[in-house]
């Protein structure tokens, strides 16, 4: 069933894209020209005397999202698609480099949400998506890949879509033939026969094989093979029932700890971190005590939960924006009736669970699962999270180093600093004291390639 809290892609539609990029911003793309391979970072913050092919950024502020310092007037340069150098201010312009001026604008690193469905449109809910073909879902991921990397976020983690379209997304994006954020696909998301990631919403004469149900440890295993053969760098499994799964309790836990621990050993063995969707306390604890790197929702979690956490360093996605759209769009979506009663069960209580975990010092990565919502708001979140008890700059974390560090990726991405992907954002004004700033940003950059710019 295509759904909130769900592996299975479900679909959306597109909504009209952003005006043509300005010819200077494609100049300065084309001059830059495809991200090369990672040289050697300065020993420290000073720029060679003469630099060929560089775009010096002069933003009003830099962000520095390890400390929280804003740093006035820096110059940051950037070279074949890494940055180069972070200038102080009055620092001279290298010989042979372009300044692009981002007057009033707070530089930041690329924003990265660690729980999307690319593929997804919340405005067909229930049976609506049946409709169309297979294929206009990957069609559909096209267009939201477009509008979430222009809306800041330059990495995303897919977890969970069908017929393996985030790979092919991520394929075309690498191959230059479509705009979008880097993507860590999880293809299928794997689950029980009969559980949230299976298909539980047609009578027995439309049963079709489920390319990621499996039950038992060795079955469970060698599908996790399979999906790394075919383009997963991450597992997704379901631990438990979901919000908009049909005939299931959002809390009830669908893998016992065996198979949780044989698809989590199976996983690392391979080199692969696994995602857990998991409302409820025991498949939570379950999914911990098996190994599981992130708990998407972490809903139900209790002191328990957050012990475990802790002494295993796992990070919680918790999407706690979206009960705000689903009980106001859902029911005009075409969302089943009993999925909006599971919502409203669970989605103040999760915002509560949130509040708690951040006080009881679990770590925090930013997930959306962005497809329950439309694509393209991903930063809509983090008002919701300052409101439930983080602070500004706890949010930004959230979607910058933490996420890099959850990925395995913290050398590449989530600080602006030498050696590092050229993957930029700024949004006017300072996102410390208003975090909402974050929804409009004015310039994005992607591996040293502008996307937005002034």
């Amino acid at each position: 069933m295509p759904s909130r809290y769900s592996g299975l892609p479900f679909p959306r539609a597109a909504r009209p894209t952003s005006a043509p990029v300005p010819a200077l911003v494609l100049a300065l793309a084309l001059t830059l020209g495809p991200p090369q391979a990672a040289q050697a970072a300065p020993a420290g913050d000073t720029a060679p005397a003469a630099v060929a092919d560089t775009l010096a950024l002069a933003p009003e502020h830099l962000l520095d999202v390890r400390t929280g310092q804003l740093i006035d007037h820096p110059l940051v340069l950037v070279a074949q698609g890494r940055i180069s150098a972070v200038l102080p201010a009055g620092a001279a312009l290298p010989a042979g480099a372009r300044r692009l001026n981002l007057p009033g604008q707070t530089l930041l690193p690329g924003l990265i949400d660690m729980h999307v469905h690319l593929s997804g449109d919340p405005r067909y809910g229930g049976y609506r998506g049946l409709q169309f073909t297979d294929g206009f879902w990957t069609v559909m991921g096209v267009a939201n890949a477009k509008k979430t990397l222009e809306a800041g976020f330059t990495t995303v983690r897919n977890v969970g879509a069908g017929r393996y379209d985030d790979v092919a997304l991520k394929q075309a994006i690498e191959a230059g033939v479509v705009p979008g954020p880097r993507i860590v696909p999880a293809t299928y998301a794997i689950g029980a026969t009969g559980g949230h990631c299976d298909s539980t919403e047609y009578p027995p004469s439309m049963d079709q094989p489920q390319p990621g149900v499996a039950d038992g440890p060795d079955a469970i295993r060698a599908l996790v093979r399979k999906l790394r053969k075919y383009g997963a760098e991450v597992i997704k499994f379901c631990g438990t029932g979901g919000v908009m799964s049909k005939g299931d309790s959002a809390s009830g836990q669908q893998y016992t700890l065996a198979e949780m621990k044989a698809l989590v050993d199976e996983a690392h063995m391979l080199g692969l971190k696994v995602a857990v969707h998991a409302h409820g306390t025991a498949g939570i604890n379950d999914a911990l005590r098996a190994g599981a790197d992130t708990i998407e929702h972490a809903s139900l979690a209790d002191d328990e939960s957050f012990r475990l956490a802790k002494a295993s360093g796992a990070w919680f996605s918790m999407d706690i924006y979206d009960d705000d759209y689903i009980l106001a769009e859902g029911e005009k979506n075409g969302m089943f009736a009993e999925s909006l009663e599971k919502e409203r069960e669970i989605g103040l209580r999760q915002r509560q669970t949130f509040q708690r975990a951040v006080k009881a010092g679990v770590k925090m990565v930013y997930g959306t699962d962005a497809g329950v919502y439309p694509h393209g708001d991903n930063a809509l979140q983090f008002v919701t999270m300052v409101q439930w008890g983080m602070s500004p700059l706890q949010a930004i974390q959230s979607a910058t180093m933490h996420a890099a560090e959850a990925l395995g990726r913290g050398a590449e991405l989530g600080q602006v600093a030498p050696g590092r992907a050229a993957d930029l954002v700024a949004v006017p004004g300072n996102p410390l004291s208003d975090v909402s700033r974050l929804q409009h940003p004015g310039f994005v950059m992607k591996a040293g390639v502008v996307v937005k710019g002034p």
